[in-house]
């Protein structure tokens, strides 16, 4: 009685889809984190160097 794990695991998650699908594509996740951290970015550029302004 020889079983491997992938005779085991690949029937269980064959017939299976997605319970909770994503909203959009998942290379846009990454693009709107990044325009966001970006943003954040040069906001926090903008007010360098403010206290040494006198």
């Amino acid at each position: 009685m020889s079983t491997s794990l992938f005779q085991v695991v690949a029937p269980l998650a064959a017939g299976h889809e997605a319970v909770n699908p994503l909203p959009m594509h998942p290379i846009w996740f990454g693009v709107i984190a990044l325009s966001v951290l970006l943003f954040l970015l040069a906001v926090t550029w903008a007010f360098r160097n403010v206290s040494n302004h006198r």
